[in-house]
């Protein structure tokens, strides 16, 4: 049993690089700070030594990898994460914030590099040990926009460079997953403060959290 004494609960957030996923992670974080909640926030790739190194290897544009190559890599990344990080706090009873998790790799490599899904899917599962989020926010955007704002924020990695197609791809690929997870979607476009409210009101009436998140 994959969930097994594991007493926390584990929410992921997903979506195309500059949908606002790691703001909506970092302002959840927040949140259950102010709430007196225990939590920990982490992000994919990294959050470990070896993941952290990995990060670099994978986001660096000089970089030249095959495409298992990438996906095995970040596969080895995130199962470091989930064993030295994620499923300890878990069973401390925290709760988990994640930007990014294996659908990030079923989305990008496996829908946008045209790989094996199934076989992405497969290799991922076994490197979590089959640990699956509680709860996965998928924030829509075009990938034009997200890009777009990437760029203007701190240029352009490794992945971020790829043609237009790739991000088309990796768009369908997502909204695929929502249907087969039932990922909560949710519009990347709208304010960050209304992404966040709908956040806290979907998690409050699981955790029984209390709505305290104004316009400010």
């Amino acid at each position: 049993m994959v969930r097994s004494n594991l007493k926390g609960r584990f929410i992921v957030f997903e979506g195309l690089d500059g949908c606002g996923k790691t703001t909506q992670a970092k302002m959840l974080s927040d949140f259950l700070s102010s709430q007196g909640v225990q939590y920990l926030h982490v992000r994919e790739p990294g959050g470990t030594a070896v993941g952290n190194k990995l990060r670099e290897i994978l986001l660096n544009p000089e970089t030249v990898l095959t495409r298992w190559g990438e996906v095995l890599l970040l596969a080895a990344a995130r199962a470091q994460l989930v064993q030295d990080v994620i499923r300890p706090a878990l069973a401390r009873g925290e709760i988990v914030v994640c930007d990014r998790y294996l659908f990030s790799s079923l989305a990008y490599q496996g829908y946008g590099l045209e790989q094996n899904v199934e076989l992405v899917r497969q290799v991922n599962l076994e490197a979590v040990g089959g640990l699956m989020p509680d709860w996965t926010f998928l924030l829509d955007i075009e990938p034009e926009a997200g890009l777009s704002r990437q760029a203007n924020r701190r240029g352009l990695d490794r992945i971020e460079q790829r043609k237009e197609g790739f991000f088309q791809r990796v768009v369908e690929g997502y909204q695929q997953l929502a249907k087969d997870y039932g990922l909560i979607r949710l519009d990347g476009t709208a304010s960050v403060q209304a992404i966040h409210r709908q956040v806290v009101t979907i998690l409050g009436k699981k955790l029984i959290l209390r709505e305290e998140c104004g316009d400010e």
